[in-house]
């Protein structure tokens, strides 16, 4: 149209004749052969059929697929009084975490000495670094590290090294650590061979029970069941007797006939006792003597008064 050659950008195309270029070298032709014929699912290793053959193949040999996971997860001591004294206690601890440019006092100071003493690993953490481990706590620019705590198998208790008339404490419905580490204080100073705690719903071993503890958790196993009444089934077949703490018992503490055998003494919550499967699996069922204006005793207390007794039985005998 006549006009629009002299529009601004319009550009007029003329005709061109192709130029000589540079070829592929054959590359082309050699892309275009054939590689033979495709591997079979099986043979891939990024395909899931291989991986499920490779599965098979080990469970066929006996050979594990998964390894044994530890039970627990790590965990984070933060604050300058709390890391002082899991310290103190020796709590075990795979890390040391120190702000940079801390403002120290005696505390850090202290930690800093008895981790050293220790052979800890001590790491200088940027402050944003050490929120983010501590997930946000008052850390004062200290923190521990704690490993998963390595429990035993209920069945190792059966045959301890320590020794003396085999007694274990089993614990049933308890969820606060303090009390935990106060039992297995208790069952160290009695001369117990293990505490057994349930895999859920239970008080684990971390470091407020083992600073409970004072030290003792480090000198008697504490084993996880999977499954507590079968753990106490399994005791009574290797010639335990079973006991269970209730105010409404069978006997008081201070007749307590089965002292001087083999003994399984199970602890239930302060609050709901003993659970109903447990109690029928108990032998039999111990209150300890109390005036009527207590209704009952902290879980800790009750296992401590009980073990004291059967030590003193023992003892007696």
């Amino acid at each position: 149209m006549a006009g629009n050659s002299q529009r601004r950008g319009a550009v007029r195309r003329t005709g061109s004749k192709k130029g000589a270029q540079v070829g592929s070298g054959g590359q082309r032709r050699r892309g275009l052969e054939g590689k033979g014929p495709t591997p079979k699912a099986s043979e891939r290793p990024n395909h899931k059929a291989y991986k499920m053959s490779k599965a098979a193949d080990k469970r066929a040999s006996g050979r594990p697929t998964s390894t044994r996971k530890k039970s627990g997860s790590t965990e984070m001591v933060a604050g300058r009084n709390s890391v002082l004294e899991a310290l103190r206690t020796e709590v075990p601890v795979s890390t040391m975490y120190v702000a940079h440019r801390i403002d120290s006092d005696d505390r850090v100071k202290e930690s800093l000495t008895l981790a050293a003493e220790a052979g800890i690993p001590i790491m200088e953490t940027p402050r944003a670094e050490l929120d983010r481990l501590t997930d946000g706590a008052v850390h004062q620019g200290l923190a521990l590290q704690v490993p998963p705590y390595d429990y035993a198998h209920p069945k190792d208790l059966v045959d301890s090294q320590i020794p003396g008339v085999p007694l274990v404490v089993a614990l049933d419905g308890i969820t606060d650590p303090r009390n935990l580490g106060a039992i297995v204080r208790s069952t160290a100073a009695f001369g117990g061979h293990g505490v057994v705690v349930p895999a859920r719903r239970s008080a684990g071993m971390t470091a407020s029970a083992w600073k409970t503890s004072a030290g003792a958790a480090a000198r008697i196993p504490v084993a996880q069941a999977s499954n507590l009444v079968r753990a106490l089934e399994d005791y009574r077949k290797a010639g335990f007797f079973v006991i269970g703490l209730d105010m409404d018992g069978d006997v008081e503490l201070p007749g307590l006939e089965l002292a001087t055998s083999p003994l399984v003494v199970v602890v239930g919550s302060e609050g709901k006792g003993l659970s109903r499967l447990v109690r029928e699996t108990c032998d039999q069922i111990v209150s300890i003597p109390m005036s009527s204006s207590v209704e009952s005793l902290n879980a800790g207390l009750a296992a401590g008064v009980t073990l004291y007794e059967i030590a003193r039985v023992r003892g007696a005998g």
